[in-house]
Parts: C-alpha cells; structure tokens; sequence
C-alpha cells in the first residue's frame, strides 16, 4: 500500500518427468516450490509471498455471467447461486449438475443461503421480496414483504424459525417463517446495510433490555448479537432481542461484510480493501487491519483457525 506495483512475469520453459511444470520469473521475483496443483511465488525486495493454487473443481455450466452469491448445504450435497445472468440454480455438489430453477423474483435476486436442513432455501432480490424455497421441488413457500429497497443480505436466526434480511431501505428486519410475518425493524440506520451477520454474544457484554416484551414468535432471539456492515462506514452491534445499538465502529470505507470469528471475535471487509478483526467487548482500536489490496472486500467465511476473504479484483 502507498508504494507503486510492481509488475513481473512467468514463463513455462518445461515439464518433468513427473508432469511438474518448470517455471522461471522475471527479474525481482523468485519461483519456490511449485507442484502440479500449486505455485510459490515471491518477491524477496518486498519481502513478500503468494501461493497460487489450481482450482480442485470447475464448474462451467451452471450460469453464463458472473455468481453473485452462493451457499452450500450443511451435509455438502447441494449448491445454491445467483447470477447475474438472472438466475438462481440448485445444482449438485459433486459434480455441478443442475438439479432445480428458482424462479419468482423480479429483478436481480442479490443472495441465497441454505437453512441448516439443507432442503430449503432463503433468498433476497432486488424487489424487495425475501422468499424462502424448497430445494426439493423448487416451489417457493413464503415471500415476505416490508423492505422499501433491495434486499442485499440475509441471516438465520439457529434452526430458522426466524431469519433476518438487510436492505438498501437501511433497516434489517426480523421476520417469522410460521406466519410469514415482520415481527420488527431491529435496526433503522439511514444508510443501506450491505451485509450482516447474527451470532452468540460473549456472556460479558451487555445486550440492553427489550423495551416491551418480545413476541413468543421470536425464538431464539436471546443472548444473540446482529452486525450490521453499513454503506456509511460504520460497522454496529445491536442485541437482537432488546434491538439496543451494543457498539459503533467507524472504519476507513463504505463496509461490505461481516461475520463472526468466535463470540468475541468479528470480522468486517470495506470497499478499499481492508479486513477489521474487532473484539466485539471493545471496538475502540482493532486487533488488527489486513490490507493486501485496494480492491473491495466482497465476502468473509471463518474458516479452520482463520478465514476467507473474497475481493473485487
């Protein structure tokens, strides 16, 4: 950051015998271990280093144009993703196979997630309208309406007798999947909310109390914390069944995602590039601000002992 790129090149001048491809760089950059799936690539000045990997899997066929958002089932046997080519498919993990169109929204469908049963499906579009799906038959079992704007994410409350959807409108709301109902706006910031996430909150941090007794609809509610990541660079923490804001975080750019690391650890990524790994009890100073590019942060998945981050570039 701050300094200008530097730019090399690769060449393949060979293969061995074993099928590993012999590749040189150009000067200022140093080749290490490569093998058949993966190639290290280093800049010594820079004291820098990249592992290019080959993807394990393609699948081609499933849109035309570029995935906007995908979801896999919590058994890892069925895929869901939206594109920009209008569509939202269900197709099979392990092969790519297309199994089911979701077809209903009008406009761009912006994202999808499977329930934890793995047989349903929830997705928000750009017509406002959140619906929830079977993945078995592809028929859509409830549309909720309310949002003024685009929905733009989407969250489960535990086993999904609640979910949560956010919205160019600026609110995230909290619906009933039984009735098909709103049981309340938890937060209305002004400024679209791009993404949030809901998660346990770590047993020390006050989560504010309700100021009239929840519905016996909301289930699961308790003790759980919602992130907002807001177009107007601030990231917020609102208890999810009080709907008390719990902290405000203002970062360096419009904030694009967000997710939980632990119950006291959150993750949040910007349109200029940068990842904020926060402790939810104290938001003041981050622990730490991962830049490795200017381009935007796109999406976050805790994964293993860290994470992965996907960026605009």
């Amino acid at each position: 950051a701050g300094k200008p790129t530097l730019y090399g090149s690769l060449t393949r001048r060979g293969l061995s015998s074993e099928g590993v491809p012999d590749i040189a760089a150009s000067e200022g950059f140093v080749v290490g271990e490569v093998t058949k799936k993966s190639i290290l690539i280093s800049c010594p000045h820079e004291n820098v280093s990249t592992k290019f990997l080959a993807p394990y899997t393609t699948f081609c066929r499933i849109h035309q144009k570029s995935i906007t958002c995908l979801d896999i089932s919590s058994g890892g046997g069925l895929g869901v993703s939206t594109s920009t080519d209008g569509t939202m498919k269900i197709w099979q993990a392990a092969n790519g196979e297309i199994r089911r169109q979701l077809e209903g929204h009008v406009y761009d469908v912006n994202c999808c997630r499977f329930f934890p049963s793995g047989l349903v499906v929830l997705s928000g579009g750009m017509d406002a309208q959140l619906k929830i799906w079977s993945a078995e038959d592809a028929s859509c079992v409830v549309t909720f309406k309310g949002h003024k704007g685009g929905i733009l994410d989407t969250a489960i409350v535990d086993r999904g007798r609640n979910v949560l959807s956010c919205s160019r409108d600026g609110t995230a709301r909290l619906w009933d999947c039984g009735k098909s109902a709103c049981l309340g706006v938890i937060a209305d910031c002004g400024s679209p909310v791009n993404g949030i996430a809901v998660g346990t909150a770590d047993n020390s941090l006050n989560l504010g109390t309700p100021e009239k007794a929840p519905s016996e609809r909301e289930i699961g509610t308790e003790g759980k914390i919602l992130l907002l990541a807001r177009e107007d660079k601030k990231l917020q923490g609102v208890g999810l069944q009080s709907r008390q804001p719990v902290f405000l975080f203002v970062g360096s750019d419009a904030f694009n995602c967000c997710t939980f690391l632990s119950s006291t650890y959150i993750l949040a990524g910007t349109q200029d590039g940068n990842i904020y790994q926060l402790d939810v009890r104290n938001t003041n100073t981050p622990i730490q601000v991962v830049h490795r590019s200017g381009a935007p942060v796109l999406s976050l998945l805790q994964y293993r002992d860290g994470f992965i981050a996907s960026q605009g570039n």
